[in-house]
């Protein structure tokens, strides 16, 4: 199932909580070989996780981390700013209306399913908050799940070529998008609604979750 939970409360959640940031360093680390600090309990985190972001994690039958993503709205510090400004010829990018997505994170046990189910939650952040766009970071490897999924961003700008060519997009949410992607997820469109209010109750709850 998805789950949403803000960084403050992932304490509640301490097999999520673990098997999230030691899956984030397998993926991030140890295949990927990016350049992140992995801490002595094997945890990769940076100092975006110290602002309180939200994030959705699918959960396994066993409780574990399956997946996951986390976001940021733009009105504050992400990394998009701070550290790819290059990407966007430094112009800054700040909304209320735009959120930024990173450390999208797959398990080595995910099923085919759980890639499409986290664009599906990204898709009901959107709907649930009146955000129009996300903004993010991302390699080439990512075009073709993108395009898989259904979910392929508008490019604003790329550095490097190849396997190593690094982009940042924006992403709309649009009602055939989201039917696509919940048909790819196999998750339908009410249990998608239905975890998404579950996490942050009736539309007039959901302005005290953003101050969250």
């Amino acid at each position: 199932m998805l789950r949403y939970i803000y960084a403050n409360d992932l304490h509640n959640y301490p097999k999520l909580r673990r098997t999230m940031f030691r899956g984030r360093a397998d993926q991030f680390k140890t295949r990927l070989g990016w350049d992140v600090d992995v801490d002595c309990d094997g945890y990769e985190m940076d100092d975006y996780d110290r602002l309180n972001p939200l994030y959705v994690i699918w959960e396994q039958s066993d409780g574990s981390h399956g997946g996951s993503m986390r976001f940021l709205p733009t009105t504050g510090r992400v990394m998009v700013n701070d550290v790819f400004g290059d990407l966007t010829g430094d112009t800054t990018i700040s909304s209320p209306m735009i959120w930024e997505c990173t450390r999208f994170c797959l398990s080595r046990t995910a099923g085919s399913n759980v890639a499409a189910a986290l664009m599906l939650a990204g898709g009901e952040i959107m709907t649930g908050f009146g955000i129009r766009h996300f903004v993010g970071v991302f390699d080439a490897r990512m075009v073709r799940i993108y395009r898989l999924i259904g979910s392929s961003p508008e490019v604003l700008g790329s550095v490097g070529e190849g396997r190593e060519k690094i982009s940042v997009g924006l992403w709309e949410f649009s009602d055939k998008a989201k039917a696509q992607i919940a048909r790819r997820s196999g998750i339908s469109e009410e249990l998608s609604r239905l975890w998404f209010d579950r996490a942050f109750g009736p539309a007039e709850h959901r302005q005290m979750a953003l101050s969250a």
